[in-house]
């Protein structure tokens, strides 16, 4: 990054030489043009008053000669008659020149009293200035003189603009050195520290930057803790019925139980086996729940109708412990994944079937609310308690871990409910009581 910030520099520094150089040598050529011609006006005009042309007309055109003494430097003068005859030049013989009346400033000369152009010599690099004024006697006096092209202006000045070019650079290059340094100070030693506390950017420009920066990484390292935290309890809770499995199995393989005893011992295979299926299973089903990217199959479907296939599964279980299940309400259209909405209700008439009292009660009720679709699953369960209801949706949380473990739940089930709800960006809430019940409620 300071490299290119110092190529940058640099370039911007050669564009703004080069376009400066460009703009006020344009600017001052210009300027030396106009006085060029302001000093040929200044010029003819200190001539006209001298009469010597006029004079000279007077006595005839044999007696030019005595316009020979007339001497200006480097200025150019050419008096010709009304007919284009050139009658004098002080620069060249003029039986060799042609007729004048071809050339522009002195056609304008003689239409409007005065005229000027200027022509340019590519072999010499040079502009000639002329210009022309008409005098009283009919006969037009021209002076003219000769200035260098603004090529020929550049080109000269090429070495010195290098020079300058080199040196500038040069310059930009240890001061962009030096501030690039200075730029980015503040943002590596806010990089170094973004384990640490909340410190403030050295620039405004930068917080909310910084802040998604600080947050991304907040959530980098949360994620990572839940990871350790899932696999470390994917561990804890897999050993407990495996090793129940392979004790029971020891016991048989070595003939340590008796017949009375055999059907107790293989209920607990079978017991724990089941929960260890269960177990793999809600495992499964949150992996494929964090790959967010995975396709899902979005459809239309009724809310309700659900809900009640999953109230009807769930009636045998909540038989055995003599619980009454009912489910009710308005129909509800939404746009979902039929299978996870399944999973997402038979969780949370699971949770409510297996922590409810004997001969309690859950009810599953599906209703619209300004214009969302709301299922609510309560039950007079065992409740819970204030301080651990914003727990209860974290992995392998368990508000009774003993009765939860007799009844087979796996501390998933809130979990899966959670992603559900917010892979169809559904909100949910919880009322709870303790051994009062609890009401949960998703609003798609």
């Amino acid at each position: 990054m300071k490299q290119k910030i110092n190529l940058r520099l640099s370039l911007i520094a050669l564009i703004a030489i080069i376009t400066t150089t460009d703009g006020i040598t344009f600017v001052y050529y210009n300027l030396f043009q106009g006085q060029v011609r302001r000093d040929l006006q200044q010029n003819a005009g200190l001539l006209m008053e001298t009469e010597v042309f006029q004079k000279a007309y007077t006595s005839g055109k044999e007696h030019t000669d005595s316009l020979a003494h007339l001497s200006a430097g480097n200025l150019r003068i050419t008096w010709i008659d009304a007919d284009g005859t050139v009658l004098f030049d002080n620069d060249t013989n003029i039986a060799g020149l042609s007729n004048h009346l071809d050339r522009p400033e002195i056609r304008m000369a003689f239409e409007n009293g005065e005229g000027e152009s200027t022509r340019r010599s590519d072999t010499m690099n040079m502009n000639t200035f002329y210009y022309a004024v008409l005098l009283d006697n009919g006969t037009v006096l021209r002076v003219s003189t000769q200035a260098r092209t603004i090529f020929s202006v550049l080109m000269t000045a090429l070495p010195v603009i290098g020079a300058i070019v080199v040196v500038i650079l040069l310059g930009c290059v240890l001061i962009g050195h030096f501030l690039t340094g200075q730029l980015m100070r503040p943002i590596e030693e806010m990089a170094e520290h973004l384990d640490e506390g909340y410190h403030a950017p050295a620039y405004k420009e930068l917080e909310p930057f910084a802040d998604k920066i600080r947050s991304q990484h907040e959530n980098i390292l949360a994620a990572a803790r839940s990871r350790q935290d899932f696999t470390a309890n994917v561990s804890h809770e897999l050993k407990t019925p495996i090793a129940a499995i392979t004790g029971y199995a020891e016991l048989l393989e070595n003939h340590l139980v008796d017949a009375d005893s055999e059907a107790h011992v293989a209920r607990q295979i079978r017991h724990n086996a089941d929960r260890l299926h269960s177990l793999v299973t809600d495992i499964i089903q949150l992996s494929e729940l964090d790959h967010k990217e995975l396709p899902r199959k979005f459809e239309q479907i009724d809310l309700l109708a659900v809900a009640r296939e999953c109230t009807e599964a769930h009636l045998p279980m909540a038989a055995k412990r003599n619980i009454k299940l009912t489910c009710g309400g308005t129909s509800a259209g939404i746009n979902a994944d039929k299978r996870l909405i399944r999973e997402m209700i038979d969780n949370l008439i699971q949770n409510a079937v297996r922590y409810n009292k004997e001969n309690g009660t859950v009810r599953v009720h599906v209703t619209i609310e300004n214009g969302h679709p709301v299922i609510t699953v309560t039950d007079t369960g065992i409740g819970i308690p204030a301080d651990q209801q914003d727990r209860v949706f974290e992995r392998f949380y368990r508000v009774d871990k003993s009765r939860s473990r007799e009844t087979g739940g796996t501390g998933l089930g809130l979990a899966i409910v959670k992603h559900i709800a917010e892979l169809h960006a559904a909100e949910i809430s919880l009322q709870s009581a303790l051994n009062k019940g609890t009401k949960i409620c998703v609003r798609f």
